[in-house]
């Protein structure tokens, strides 16, 4: 028997390197990914029918359950220049958002970047890409991420929730039963319109007058014809717009949007470059920041403002239309919230940042709200940085994600009795776990919506002043009101309420 050790060779002959089973093993669950081609999914006719025949097309939020029920968690669907993989788990959206990268991408706006280009206009948050959007965007965020700043626009925003209370009062008495608004929702957009205007421009527009303004109507006319005419032109084929009218009057929009928003903004720069050179000190609010701050060209100024005005409507509008809906249909969650609002805030109070810490059900009842209505039913991602790698599936760059956020927030797994109004689930007594992903109403990271806590202050005043001042019931024949999708989750019809003053 030798009496000496083996040599080294000897003994790792046969053995693979650390480093090279890592590769190996790397290689090998690499080769086990599927592609996007192995997605299950409807075939083109199968939309065709959902969306025209069996009535998806405004209900596209609906659809989301019907096909995660046919196909899983995660699947493909095409539809014109679409190629989407959908993403309708909290834990594969998840994965999704932590491969985003630096420099997230919601989605390609090519229609958007074609009118800048035609225009000569900056590109603006929606459109631009990488270090210029994070730029804009860091420029953006100080003024309206930070609760301390937020604070500062509560007194104007304390103005137009008592030119709201005015305006409902003016229609509750006007009507037949001397209490009947007869479409909240309609009033709720002049309101989130006239607030966010207000703190963007640092101007009133008059949204809630009886006689608006011929330019607050252009306004917003522009905005509205703007957001239906993006959703037809993106899936139309370019031939179509020597044809269609769509094109064209999508331009006219943008240009009655821009114009209105630059006439804004070059007014209030006048009036600063005045009170410079009178020696006042040039006090203001967000817009006299972006102005002063040197951060933005005064191109990007326009389109940013613009475009944080075209988020910021809709946002306050729609969720508090569907929470007073919810309220006169559940007296007991109306009566526990007046009860919380009057003990906090005694004799019609004005609620300041401070009173609004101490009203846990008020933010309770716009969550249920954003739970069951999220603004947006569903958000995306588009790959531009890297592949990415969700459930066992690889997909390259340039792939589309759609996170379906309507169908993960109605989730029974995540939330017991999910189609129900519960605004007690989010109070901290409340044994009440979910996924953190299954609640992103204003997104998630760094291409989470830049005015979320205007919105919030927005929503948390007027609620408030509304419970101060009314008990909410049904109107007409109380009967349901269903949502249905326009980009947005809207009303499918008029919400009518009946607004009794309180004593």
């Amino acid at each position: 028997m030798n009496p000496w050790p083996r040599p080294l060779s000897a003994l790792c002959r046969g053995l693979v390197p650390l480093s090279t089973r890592t590769i190996v093993q790397t290689t090998t669950v690499a080769a086990k990914l599927k592609t996007i081609d192995d997605l299950p999914g409807p075939t083109f006719f199968t939309t065709v029918f959902w969306l025209f025949v069996k009535g998806y097309a405004d209900k596209s939020h609906l659809l989301q359950g019907l096909q995660k029920s046919l196909y899983g968690p995660i699947w493909r669907s095409r539809f014109g220049p679409f190629d989407l993989v959908n993403v309708a788990s909290p834990e594969l959206i998840a994965q999704v958002i932590r491969q985003e990268g630096r420099y997230p991408v919601r989605a390609v706006l090519p229609h958007w970047k074609e009118y800048r280009d035609l225009r000569g206009q900056a590109y603006g948050l929606h459109v631009d890409k990488g270090l210029e959007w994070y730029r804009m965007r860091s420029a953006l965020n100080s003024k309206l991420l930070k609760l301390q700043e937020v604070s500062a626009y509560a007194p104007i925003i304390h103005q137009v929730v008592e030119d709201l209370l005015q305006r409902i009062e003016f229609l509750r008495i006007g009507s037949p039963d001397q209490a009947t608004v007869s479409d909240v929702a309609a009033e709720l957009y002049k309101f989130g319109f006239e607030g966010i205007a207000s703190i963007l421009f640092e101007t009133r527009l008059g949204c809630l007058k009886e006689d608006i303004p011929k330019e607050t109507v252009r306004f917003i006319t522009a905005v509205n014809d703007m957001m239906t005419l993006s959703e037809i032109v993106v899936v139309l084929p370019r031939w179509t717009r020597y044809v269609l009218p769509f094109w064209k009057r999508f331009v006219q929009a943008w240009d009655d949007l821009y114009d209105t928003a630059r006439t804004l903004i070059d007014k209030r720069l006048a009036d600063l470059q005045a009170q410079m050179e009178r020696g006042e000190l040039t006090g203001g609010l967000y817009l006299t920041y972006l102005l002063s701050c040197g951060k933005l060209t005064q191109s990007e100024i326009y389109i940013c403002v613009t475009e944080l005005l075209l988020g910021g409507v809709d946002t306050t509008s729609n969720t508090l239309s569907w929470a007073l809906y919810h309220l006169a249909r559940n007296p007991h969650v109306q009566d526990r919230l007046y009860s919380e609002v009057n003990a906090v805030c005694a004799n019609r109070r004005k609620p300041d940042a401070d009173d609004l810490r101490r009203m846990p059900y008020l933010k309770a009842v716009i969550k249920e709200t954003l739970r069951l209505y999220p603004v947006v039913p569903g958000n995306g991602r588009f790959t531009t940085e890297n592949e990415v790698i969700v459930d066992n599936y690889r997909f390259p760059k340039k792939t589309q994600f759609h996170l379906c956020h309507y169908v993960v927030s109605h989730d029974q797994t995540q939330f017991s009795h999910a189609e129900v109004f519960m605004p007690e689930r989010w109070l901290r007594t409340q044994v009440f776990q979910h996924h953190p992903y299954s609640f992103i109403p204003f997104g998630v990271g760094v291409r989470a919506c830049v005015g979320r806590r205007v919105a919030e202050m927005e929503m948390y005043l007027a609620l408030c002043k509304l419970m101060q001042h009314y008990e909410v019931h049904p109107g007409d024949s109380g009967a349901p009101i269903e949502a249905k999708t326009r980009t947005l989750l809207i009303p499918a019809k008029p919400i009518s309420l009946r607004f009794l003053l309180r004593a």
